[in-house]
């Protein structure tokens, strides 16, 4: 795992939070799938979804919550609800 990779869906989390917020929206549910999707190389051979993960728990702040986890709690369906 390099940094650049996590920094790299660390700055996609939080585009998506902000446009959310420039929006108005008062919370955002990101799933690990589309946060990845949107970075790229998913789905694919060399997905980095345990990165992508990893980065989506780091970017949690008190009052966030996990909707979903999968059973590895490192997967393509890892929902989280960060509230702006």
């Amino acid at each position: 795992m390099t940094n650049t990779q996590t920094e790299t869906f660390m700055e996609e989390i939080l585009r998506q939070k902000v446009e959310a917020k420039r929006k108005g929206a008062k919370f955002i549910d990101l799933v690990s799938r589309e946060v990845h999707m949107a970075v790229g190389g998913y789905p694919g051979q060399n997905h980095r979804m345990p990165i992508c993960c990893s980065a989506m728990y780091s970017m949690m702040s008190d009052g966030d919550q996990v909707l979903e986890t999968p059973p590895s709690g490192k997967g393509a369906y890892l929902t989280i609800r960060y509230f702006l």
